[in-house]
């Protein structure tokens, strides 16, 4: 192959490889916000995650500075009784969106390192199956609060 070819092929090949975007760049996150409750007890974070791209994509953790552990979460209620399961990933479809939402799939989040306190802002880190993260920012409300609020 000559090496003006050869230089072509390549600079090709880079292009469309630099085509493909992460999970992460289509994801959008909205109505973040984390239930706060007393004492050391576990929070549980919510959030609205929308997919613009044409492929779906999947949520398949999370992390946070602010706390030791952070773990996929779904509620459920079968024969009276309400359970939480832990799960590996949540799958967001391709132009939807997947809601994390109380009595659904949350992110429970396991000892504070230190107390957070409702109007606080919690960074959490989103991970995705392709091995993008997406940073979202968390506003921190009490345990009696049903929504992301105002």
């Amino acid at each position: 192959m000559k090496p003006r070819s050869m230089t072509l092929l390549l600079a090709g090949l880079l292009l469309a490889g630099g085509v493909h975007a992460t999970a992460a760049e289509h994801v959008h996150a909205r109505h973040a916000w984390i239930r706060v409750l007393p004492g050391s007890l576990p929070a549980s974070a919510y959030v609205t995650l929308e997919n613009g791209s044409d492929q779906a994509v999947a949520l398949s953790g999370a992390s946070s500075t602010a706390y030791a552990e952070v773990m996929l979460h779904r509620s459920s209620t079968a024969g009276g009784m309400s359970r939480m399961t832990m799960v590996d990933s949540l799958e967001i479809p391709a132009h939807g969106k997947a809601v994390l939402a109380p009595a659904g799939y949350h992110l429970m989040l396991m000892q504070a390192r230190k107390p957070v306190k409702p109007g606080d802002t919690i960074a959490v880190l989103l991970k995705f199956a392709d091995g993008s993260t997406l940073a979202t920012d968390f506003i921190a409300r009490p345990a009696n609060a049903l929504d992301a609020g105002p």
